[in-house]
């Protein structure tokens, strides 16, 4: 047997004006994607946005249905439309965040495990890293600097 430890760096800041001044913008994109979002169900909304390498920044929110499982996260609408959209672009970094009825959330929220599986296919497919920020409703934010920092062993088409 041997052991492998993984390790993941991340950048914390206090809060969303420590960012630099794109990243900023991309957060408040996010928290606008954020407002819209259809979360009639688990009261939990949450808001993406992408900078892509030509300066357009993609927003998506997450959009629930009553015949769960048919509902998608924030990420994957925000990602689906980008590659749509603008099939030939980089994506540079990502924002995400939420918010909940029931409570403030204060605590950053990462993607769930299925968008990021779907995010790490982008990565892959660009040859090029993304950037992900990501937060609550309020205080601190996380940076990694890759997709892969959130989903260290991943699956891609290698194994297919």
């Amino acid at each position: 047997m041997k052991k492998v430890t993984l390790k993941t760096e991340i950048e914390v800041f206090d809060s969303v004006e420590e960012l630099s001044e794109s990243s900023n913008l991309l957060m408040k994109k996010a928290i606008e994607a954020k407002a819209t979002a259809y979360a009639p169900y688990s009261k939990f909304k949450v808001g993406a946005a992408f900078l892509l390498d030509n300066d357009v920044i993609v927003t998506g929110n997450n959009q629930e249905n009553a015949a769960y499982p048919s509902g998608i996260c924030a990420e994957r609408v925000a990602i689906w439309k980008a590659a749509s959209d603008y099939p030939n672009t980089k994506i540079l970094a990502l924002a995400i965040t939420a918010s909940s009825s029931s409570q403030i959330t204060s605590e950053p929220v990462a993607p769930c495990g299925a968008c990021r599986q779907s995010l790490f296919e982008y990565e892959i497919k660009q040859k090029e890293a993304i950037e992900v920020y990501f937060m609550g409703e309020i205080g601190k934010v996380i940076k990694t600097n890759s997709i892969l920092d959130l989903l260290p062993i991943a699956f891609d088409k290698s194994f297919l």
